[in-house]
């Protein structure tokens, strides 16, 4: 297995990536090959200083950087040479098993539109975020901010691509999929939400519990929520913000330590054409190893694939 890890992507690159990668190193199988793709001059520079052997990576020079602020669009266009431009390149040639970056996600989008493309079938991809549940485990909502303006049959689809997520990498057999609404009852919500339901219920394409109000995003009532990426987005900052109360606060719980967004790194981008996922621009060393982790398991599950075969059933 070889994860492509995009050097410069991030707040703290290259520092907090390669301190990330020198970490997941120690986790991952020694069949894992992990590379390292930016300016080869200030990844071998870091992990001198870091006390680390070169020959630990393979290293694929990209000399350019797509920065947070660039139009995603144009910059992936015109900066060819950038770390995630050569990435993606590379994930399509199938010389790397997997892409991650905590870099521009406007940019990694686009690559994944441009270079694996989207799978036969599937309307929208989508971005989704990991709901820790108040009994163990955790759940899934999708979409989170890449799809705002949603027509009913992108949510049905959004439930098939969340339910083999979550099926497939977390283990989780015959997933409760719920929609998210302002009520219980059928009839519910606006007129997206009304026509969704109607998809939804009579689908034999996974396990369909009917609505779920905001107050059950984190018991067990389902294992994955889906959403239009506007409603998702707030959800999930309104749970980012929450933890980051909890801890100015000096809170100190259990749980509640759950919500960092370092635990869990990055998320992929369903419906593309491989494994391609995304971290969080602010990510330190132990978001990139969790990131590097989570990509391995992604790549293990044969997501893409199975997503693949289902859509063309």
């Amino acid at each position: 297995m070889r994860i492509g890890l995009d050097v410069m992507g991030g707040d703290f690159a290259p520092s907090a990536t390669i301190k990330g990668a020198l970490l997941a190193l120690q986790e991952l199988p020694k069949s894992s090959r992990i590379v390292l793709i930016g300016d080869e001059s200030s990844i071998r520079q870091t992990l001198q200083k870091e006390g680390a052997e070169s020959d630990s990576f393979d290293i694929l020079h990209a000399p350019d950087v797509i920065a947070m602020g660039d139009h995603p669009t144009k910059a992936f266009l015109k900066k060819p040479n950038s770390s995630i431009s050569v990435g993606f390149h590379h994930l399509k040639n199938k010389s790397i098993d997997g892409f991650a970056s905590a870099g521009n996600s406007g940019a990694m989008l686009v690559g994944s539109y441009y270079s694996i493309k989207s799978i036969p079938g599937v309307i929208r991809p989508s971005l989704t975020s990991i709901l820790p549940k108040e009994q163990g485990g955790v759940g899934l909502i999708l979409d989170v901010g890449i799809n705002a303006d949603c027509k009913p049959d992108v949510l049905n689809q959004f439930a098939i691509l969340g339910s083999l997520y979550v099926e497939h990498v977390y283990g989780v057999k015959n997933p409760k999929v719920a929609l998210l609404n302002i009520g219980e009852e059928e009839g519910k919500g606006n007129l997206l939400c009304q026509s969704a339901y109607n998809l939804m219920k009579d689908s034999d394409e996974f396990n369909f519990v009917g609505n779920v109000e905001g107050r059950d995003l984190f018991n067990d009532r389902a294992d994955v929520i889906v959403c239009d990426g506007f409603t998702g987005n707030i959800v999930l900052k309104q749970a980012e913000a929450f933890y980051v109360l909890t801890k100015k606060r000096g809170f100190k719980d259990e749980y509640f330590d759950r919500f960092n967004y370092e635990n869990y790194g990055g998320t992929p981008i369903l419906g593309v054409n491989g494994t391609v996922v995304v971290g969080h621009g602010i990510s330190n060393d132990k978001a990139i190893k969790n990131m590097l982790l989570h990509t391995a398991e992604v790549i293990q599950a044969k997501l893409s694939e199975k997503i693949k075969q289902a859509f063309q059933e």
